[in-house]
C-alpha cells in the first residue's frame, strides 16, 4: 500500500481546505503555518456557489451557517450618480447552481475550517513553522521548517505549497515570483449603525468609476458593512507589510472625488483602513514538479474582480484530493490535478484581469460600458456566470 502522508506549507483557506480534502480520502496531513497565531485577517469574503458546494462536501458549510448571509443580488451602480446599471439576482442561486451564494467574514470561514481540521485526527497543525527548504529524495520529499529556534526536517509522500501569493515553494521550484499589479485594495469593516439604511441592503453593491471601484455588503447578521475600495497605486512597500498595512482615509477619499455622495459617506464612516497591494504574475506553465504541487495563490494569483481568489483555492483543494484518490501513483495524481484545474484557473485569471480594465474605464469608454450593462437583463446576467458558478 502506498504511503499516504502530505506536508502542506500554509494554513490559509487553500491549505486548510486541501488538508481536509486529503484527510477525507484517508491521507495523514501535517500542516505548517509560519504565523504564530491564526488571527483574523481581511474582512468580508464572497463564496460563490462553485466554492460553497465544495465546503458542503468537506462538512464545513454547517459550521458557517450561523455567520453567513445570503445576498439577494449583486447590483452594479454608476459612480457619479448611483444609477443602477444592471443586477445579478441571486435568489435562485441554489436552485440554478446547486449551492448558495454566501457573504462571510474571512475570520468566520477560517474558524470553521480550523474547527473542522481540529476534529479530524488525520490532520496535525503546527503554527510558527516556516518552510525554509526542500528536496526530493526518490519516493519522498524532505522539507525543512523553522519553528522558533528549532529546525525540523519532515519526510512526506508529497509537499503542497499553499503559501500564498509570494510563495516560497513556487520560487524555490524556479516558477517565478508575483509582482505588484499597480492596484491596491483598501478594506474596512464599518459599524452598520453609522451607515444610511440604503447602504445596508442585503446585496453586494458594486460601484464603477474612473480608475477606481467600490464594493460593499453586510456581514454578521447585518451588524457590519464590509467595504473594499480598489484604486491604482504605485505601491512601494516592504516585504513585511505587503499583505496588510494601515492606511489613512483621507488619502483614499482623494480617489473618489466626483462620485455620488452616498459612497463617499460610507468611506468617511470607516474608523480605520487596511491596505492590500494586489499581486499578479503570468500564468505558470507548471504547478507540479514530481511530488511537489502548488495550490491557491501560490499556483495562480487572481485579481479580485470576479471575487474568485478564495473560491479557486477551494476548487484546487477539491481537485487535488480527488486526483490523488483516483491515482495510485502520487506523481501521476499530482499531474492529473494540474490537468484537471489548470485551464479553468487560467480562464478565471484572464477574465479577472479583463474585468479590472472594464471596471475602471474612463470617459467615453465608460459610457459605452454602461450602455452595454443596461441592456443586459437579470436572466442574461445569470447565464453569463453559468460557466463559473455552475462548475
Amino acid at each position: 500500500m502506498r504511503p499516504a502522508d502530505a506536508a502542506i506549507a500554509g494554513a490559509g483557506i487553500g491549505g486548510l481546505c486541501t488538508a481536509l480534502a486529503l484527510a477525507r480520502k484517508g491521507w495523514r496531513v501535517s500542516l505548517y503555518e509560519k504565523a504564530q497565531f491564526l488571527e483574523e485577517a481581511g474582512a468580508g469574503l464572497q463564496l460563490s456557489p462553485n466554492a460553497s458546494a465544495i465546503l458542503q462536501k468537506l462538512g464545513v458549510a454547517g459550521r458557517l451557517s450561523a455567520f453567513a448571509l445570503h445576498p439577494k443580488a449583486i447590483t452594479v451602480r454608476r459612480a457619479r450618480d448611483g444609477a443602477i446599471l444592471t443586477a445579478l439576482p441571486l435568489g435562485e442561486a441554489e436552485q440554478r447552481w446547486r449551492a448558495p451564494y454566501l457573504a462571510v467574514h474571512r475570520a468566520d470561514l477560517q474558524r470553521a475550517l480550523l474547527e473542522a481540521a481540529a476534529a479530524e485526527p488525520a490532520i496535525r497543525l503546527m503554527t510558527g513553522a516556516e518552510i525554509t527548504g526542500f528536496e526530493r529524495d526518490g519516493e519522498t520529499v524532505l522539507a525543512a521548517f523553522v519553528q522558533g529556534a528549532v529546525v525540523s526536517k519532515v519526510t512526506a509522500s508529497c509537499l503542497i505549497g499553499a503559501d500564498g501569493v509570494r510563495s516560497f515553494v513556487r520560487q524555490r521550484l524556479g516558477f517565478g515570483s508575483a509582482k505588484p499589479s499597480g492596484l491596491v485594495a483598501w478594506r474596512a469593516l464599518v459599524d452598520a449603525a453609522r451607515v444610511p439604511s440604503a447602504m445596508r441592503q442585503n446585496e453586494i453593491a458594486l460601484w464603477l468609476g474612473r480608475g477606481a471601484h467600490l464594493v460593499h455588503y453586510p456581514l454578521r447578521d447585518g451588524t457590519a458593512i464590509n467595504v473594499v475600495a480598489v484604486v491604482h497605486d504605485d505601491w512601494r512597500g516592504s516585504a513585511d507589510d505587503f499583505w496588510s498595512s494601515p492606511g489613512e482615509g483621507f488619502l483614499l477619499q482623494a480617489h473618489f472625488q466626483g462620485w455620488d455622495e452616498a459612497p463617499k459617506k460610507l468611506l468617511r464612516a470607516a474608523a480605520g483602513w487596511r491596505k492590500w497591494p494586489l499581486f499578479d504574475c503570468p500564468p505558470l506553465a507548471n504547478w507540479v514538479c514530481g511530488r511537489i504541487a502548488l495550490v491557491g495563490d501560490a499556483a495562480h494569483p487572481i485579481l479580485p474582480f470576479l471575487a474568485q481568489g478564495a473560491a479557486q483555492a477551494i476548487e484546487d483543494a477539491d481537485a487535488l484530493g480527488a486526483a490523488l484518490d483516483q491515482n495510485q501513483d502520487i506523481k501521476g495524481g499530482l499531474a492529473a490535478y494540474q490537468q484537471a484545474r489548470q485551464a479553468r484557473a487560467l480562464r478565471v485569471q484572464k477574465e479577472s484581469r479583463r474585468q479590472a480594465a472594464i471596471y475602471h474605464l474612463p470617459g467615453p469608454a465608460a459610457l459605452v460600458r454602461d450602455c452595454i450593462l443596461r441592456a443586459i437583463d437579470g436572466q442574461r446576467m445569470l447565464a453569463r456566470y453559468d460557466w463559473l458558478y455552475g462548475a
